[in-house]
């Protein structure tokens, strides 16, 4: 669990750093940072899936990659990490803010491209 919460900690330093990006106005950075940090995330779940799946650890590792993704504008990605996380029966103090996620993510891969440009 150690390199899964490695991997984790290094995703949240990425986050600091692309907040801190976006209250520059840098949004490109910011964005490049979170998916920065979502990279480190999945790797971070892919460490624990190798021993085994902890709870609520499993659940939570999932729920911050899908805000990750979302955040770094990868909306696809973040509906396959929470749709995933939700069909593990995930813990149940998570399943609400995973489901909060994917109705995010949803609902911005239902915007026409012609509306977000």
């Amino acid at each position: 669990m150690s390199q899964a919460s490695d991997l984790h900690n290094k995703a949240m330093e990425c986050v600091d750093l692309a907040m801190s990006a976006r209250r520059r106005g840098d949004d490109e950075g910011g964005r490049r940072l979170y998916r920065e940090a979502f990279v480190h995330e999945i790797e971070g779940i892919e460490a624990l899936e190798e021993r085994e799946r902890l709870e609520p650890w499993f659940s939570v590792l999932h729920r911050s990659a899908a805000w990750l993704a979302l955040n770094g504008d990868l909306p696809r990605d973040a509906e396959k990490i929470a749709a995933k996380a939700l069909a593990q029966d995930p813990h149940p103090a998570v399943a609400d803010e995973l489901r909060d996620v994917l109705e995010q993510a949803i609902a911005r891969l239902r915007t026409p491209i012609a509306a977000s440009a």
